[in-house]
């Protein structure tokens, strides 16, 4: 799964990805830093993972990651092509999500493209031109499926209708998932390929004297707007996460202290991506690894089985499964299975987020 890191220039998005990454991408006080998009994968903090490790005496532990692309700046006239816009949008559309840094914090020192610090505009000149671009897209497709539906096809009659109605909402610069949909229509929005369909965390970026007090009349601004729209924020620091990321492990938590943080934004963060994409993970555990593997919410258990090997899904028997918090109150799979707590489960079992399993399986 990949996310998109977006944002007017200078708001701190290549300040972030490094700190999410530590891939130390290019930073600097001027527009068009980020040209061609930085790429980084991420660990989902998974304290399970740890408590597992120590009960299996594990040599290794590996747990589920994101993708993260930081993509170039954007600025007003984008879907024309203004800027970088034509190299931004074609980026964008291959995510799965969109992580949207806005400026909130003063400095006089970094230059704001537009001259001064408002977070609700800067998020409109985004969505505007990314609905603008959407609007291009839907009219296409209406302008095409309008003359087909005389065949009297009825999924294109359905289909002329939810073009229409997502059309009113772009032309009004509003973003498509701002649209109230039945399932029918959610799939086919999504089979689109919208970018302002695709699920989004807004990122509000604060000063450093602002992390105690948990952000700004700024940061308030950008919740107000993703609860406008169902969306979510978090508040956080970039150049202090920058910071801490930059340290060695063992001296993150006495720094976070100091500043009086219990769990870092980025923490957050990435655990907020994995759940706006609707995964979960399921966990293996063993003395050669414990590992956590991704899946989408309300995945069965052959699929489930098939991210480990596709032979697993061909030839599966059973999934024997217990949840980590049974497995945990045992203390050990020999005590869970003596107390009933481990089931044999077929393929029309569910997974649930952190389910230990041993798949039976015969190819």
């Amino acid at each position: 799964m990949k996310i998109g890191v977006v944002g007017l220039p200078n708001v701190g998005k290549s300040t972030l990805f490094n700190a999410i990454t530590e891939a130390g991408a290019e930073c600097a006080n001027y527009p068009f830093c980020t040209i061609e998009p930085n790429i980084g994968i991420v660990d989902v903090p998974d304290k399970r993972l740890d408590v597992l490790a120590k009960m299996y005496n594990t040599q290794k532990v590996i747990p589920a990651v994101i993708e993260f692309m930081d993509i170039a700046g954007l600025v007003a006239g984008a879907s024309k092509g203004e800027g970088l816009g034509n190299k931004f949008l074609s980026h964008i559309r291959e995510v799965d999500a969109i992580v949207h840094v806005v400026r909130c914090f003063e400095n006089d020192k970094i230059i704001h493209v537009n001259g001064s610090v408002d977070p609700k505009r800067d998020i409109e000149i985004i969505n505007l031109e990314l609905a603008l671009a959407d609007l291009e897209t839907v009219t296409k497709k209406l302008e095409k499926d309008s003359k087909l539906i005389r065949t009297g096809d009825k999924s294109l009659i359905e289909g002329v209708k939810t073009l229409e109605k997502v059309k009113i909402v772009l032309e009004e610069g509003k973003s498509a998932r701002t649209l109230d949909v039945n399932e029918d229509e959610d799939k086919f929005l999504r089979s689109l390929g919208l970018l302002t369909y695709k699920p989004v965390i807004y990122v509000a970026n604060i000063s450093e004297k602002e992390i105690k007090a948990g952000g700004n009349e700024f940061s308030r601004q950008v919740k107000e707007f993703a609860q406008s729209e169902n969306s979510k924020a978090i508040t956080l620091c970039a150049k202090i996460e920058e910071e801490i990321a930059s340290l060695p492990k063992e001296e993150r938590g006495m720094f976070k202290e100091e500043l009086g943080i219990v769990s870092s934004g980025l923490e957050k963060l990435v655990t907020a991506s994995y759940d706006l994409l609707g995964l979960m993970s399921f966990l293996t555990a063993g003395e050669k690894e414990v590992r956590a593997w991704t899946i989408k919410k309300g995945t069965k258990a052959p699929q489930a089985a098939g991210k480990i090997h596709t032979d697993f899904e061909r030839g599966f028997i059973k999934a024997e499964v217990v949840s980590y918090d049974d497995l945990i109150e045992a203390g050990s799979m020999l005590k869970a299975k003596e107390k009933g707590k481990v089931r044999l489960e077929g393929k029309d079992y569910v997974f649930q987020d952190g389910d230990i399993v041993v798949f039976k399986f015969n190819v």
